[in-house]
């Protein structure tokens, strides 16, 4: 293949190639986050015997989820891995190793749902607290956005059922994201694993309420808006919108045959439409409506769409949202419901960062991966929020995690200083200097 022989050899024991994670801990700084996790968890194990404490058994796990190693099993590979070492505030050559997998394991297996559910708040504290400070005032408008996915099971996991919609053994996380004012991105703040035969709305309720309280503590003159997919429209989470002060929701619903009957004028003038372009069209309209269960009439927008595709007939595809919105139905579904599609963009990359690797027999181990995982996924939004103004500001966490932490590196230490020699013809070197020093490092 080449003029002479080629010999590779990996022999290299002070280098990693994860030489850009140090990124993660400076954006660690930021939000705090593990030692807020750390600080929900009681250590009963016998000091004596302790190698690791809970924080860098969490730390570790969070860092390496981050870096493209989401089970404890890599654990093994990466022990004496230099950069791993040093996101643990060890000598990077002469510290101890990383914990074993079978320490990660029974860490794992021993976090109770009291401090889940402490984590859980943690999250989403340290999410919207730092985002407050980092607008300083400027915030006019919070949006919540909540949504259900799948995370398929393969196993005897504890609460994993059949769930007909997705035609799979599984369990239904629900998802929680917060924006400000008119940004793109969409910032987790909420990570709850519930049984696979659930309803979509199950548990809204509850993480909405305490969603709203946290954004009121930090940001109490904001207007809050929430925005919720069609499985949401259910009576206590309409009445808890309805409740609130100062807070707008759009919140899509099942067609039923009173809303189809509401719909007939608009979809009449939509396949007229239809008829003479011979395209898609749709008509929007509104109507005030009130299911059984509901205490009083709400508005419900309505567009009626007539979808036409080669070689098929055309079909009416009508859709309604309930809103306590004024505008009008066209700017309400267009420019506010539809911008919820953002949030299946987030749902990839987490599953990307294999938030669905659940395969602990146990409920809340595989609850604690949930969590673990999102909070790697706060760290890579923070590091892309750095990246503003390159190529990197608007890549997937994928992309980040290929340009900025899979770096080849060797780490030398002195006695002053620490050292992590980077390749000179680094080819994302501009974007990975201006995340550096947004996140605090010194130019030089």
């Amino acid at each position: 293949m080449f003029s002479k022989p080629l010999v590779a050899c990996f022999d290299q024991h002070q280098s990693s190639s994860d030489g850009g994670a140090v990124l993660l801990k400076a954006a660690d700084r930021r939000y705090e986050l593990i030692d807020g996790l750390a600080g929900c968890l009681h250590d009963q194990r016998q000091s004596g015997k302790i190698d690791h404490s809970l924080r860098e058994l969490l730390a570790q796990r969070i860092f390496a989820i981050a870096c493209g190693y989401p089970d404890a099993n890599d654990s093994a590979r990466l022990s004496s891995d230099p950069i791993h070492k040093m996101l643990l505030d060890r000598d990077p050559v002469t510290g101890r190793d990383l914990a074993s997998q079978s320490t990660l394991s029974r860490f794992e297996n021993a976090i109770g749902p009291k401090e889940l559910y402490s984590m859980s708040e943690v999250l989403a504290l340290r999410v919207i607290e730092r985002h407050a400070e980092r607008l300083r005032g400027r915030v006019r408008r919070v949006t919540i956005d909540l949504d259900p996915t799948d995370d398929p099971t393969h196993g005897a996991q504890q609460l994993s059922f059949f769930n007909t919609h997705y035609d799979c053994h599984c369990y239904l996380p629900m998802l929680g994201f917060v924006s400000f004012n008119d940004e793109p991105e969409q910032y987790l703040c909420a990570a709850v694993l519930r049984a696979g035969n659930v309803t979509a709305a199950f548990g809204a309720v509850g993480i909405l309420r305490r969603l709203i309280q946290m954004v009121r503590y930090f940001l109490p003159k904001v207007q809050v808006r929430i925005r919720l997919d069609g499985g949401f429209a259910h009576p206590d989470v309409l009445a808890l919108l309805d409740a609130a002060p100062n807070l707008e929701y759009v919140v899509a619903m099942a067609k039923n045959a009173v809303l189809k009957r509401k719909a007939k004028p608009a979809m009449r003038r939509a396949r007229k439409l239809s008829r003479q372009s011979g395209e898609t069209e749709h008509v929007y309209d509104e109507a005030r409506y009130a299911a059984q269960t509901w205490p009083h009439e709400r508005r419900v927008i309505i567009k009626a769409e007539v979808v036409r595709a080669d070689a098929k007939e055309p079909k009416d595809n009508p859709r309604f949202v309930i809103t306590n919105m004024k505008q009008t139905s066209q700017w309400i579904y267009e420019q506010i419901y539809c911008q919820r599609g953002e949030v299946e963009n987030r749902i990839k990359e987490l599953h990307h960062l294999e938030i669905g690797r659940t395969s602990c027999s146990g409920f809340w181990a595989n609850q604690l991966r949930v969590l673990l995982t999102a909070a790697a996924y706060v760290l890579m939004q923070e590091m892309r929020l750095s990246a503003r103004g390159t190529d990197c500001a608007r890549a997937q966490v994928w992309t980040l995690r290929e340009r900025l932490l899979k770096l080849g590196a060797r780490v030398m230490t002195s006695v002053r200083r620490m050292v992590v020699q980077l390749p000179a013809s680094f080819p994302f070197l501009t974007a990975f200097r201006q995340v550096a020093l947004a996140l605090g490092a010194s130019p030089g």
